[in-house]
């Protein structure tokens, strides 16, 4: 579902900026480091998917995989959208009788299993397939869904131009720092935190360094079992 664009309309509070603000060799650098990492987490991670897979099986009714549209990267002429995979830690009637919802905190919808899968982060481990398809970063600007999109570029200012020229990413600054959305006051609060991460992406050394640090803070809240 990639290189699709949004909605007519999707953009008109924001114009497309060019994406030549991030150097090429950090474009080069990142990619070649998100395929690494994609790569290897995949290799070290495959013995638990298929008890990921049928612990979500036994656990509730409906698929293991959680498929749902999400907002790519934004360049000069469109804006992706793809289709991001997490194993399913939900009810898969979830949204059938509200639509489109964020999570609450203790959110009733989300099963025991999903709890365990949410607090270790290991829901979010099949997006390491979108890494290697191109339509995620491991470190980026969290994906926001296209029914949210409009509703948030009109209430908060420069929210379209944090994925101008990035891909969205698996963790970043905005969600290690904050964690899941509940409203649009945390998604107000994420945007400074994403363009404060592109800015780094100017240097080659602030890039790695801030990359490597939200990765490692990343595996220790998985390790530690503190996601949301």
């Amino acid at each position: 579902m990639s290189n699709r664009r949004l909605p007519a309309g999707a953009n008109a509070a924001f114009p497309p900026l060019d994406d030549s603000h991030v150097p090429a060799r950090v474009v080069a650098a990142k990619r070649a480091l998100d395929i690494a990492v994609a790569i290897a987490g995949l290799l070290i991670t495959a013995p638990l998917w298929p008890l990921v897979a049928l612990a979500i099986l036994l656990d509730s009714p409906g698929p293991v995989l959680f498929r749902q549209m999400r907002v790519g990267r934004m360049h000069a002429d469109r804006t992706d959208l793809f289709m991001m995979l997490k194993f399913r830690s939900m009810r898969a009637d979830a949204e059938a009788h509200t639509g489109a919802v964020w999570a609450a905190r203790r959110d009733p919808r989300i099963t025991w299993v999903g709890l365990v899968l949410r607090k270790t982060r290991l829901d979010e481990l099949p997006q390491l397939l979108n890494v290697l398809k191109g339509d995620m970063s491991i470190v980026g600007p969290r994906p926001e869904r296209p029914g949210f999109y409009q509703r948030l570029e009109r209430a908060i200012p420069f929210f379209a131009e944090r994925t101008s020229g990035l891909r969205p990413g698996i963790t970043g600054l905005a969600q290690v720092r904050q964690g899941y959305d509940t409203c649009i006051d945390d998604v107000r609060r994420k945007v400074a935190f994403d363009h404060a991460y592109g800015i780094r992406l100017t240097s080659l050394g602030a890039w790695l360094k801030c990359d490597l640090s939200l990765m490692l803070h990343t595996f220790n809240v998985m390790a530690t079992g503190r996601g949301q």
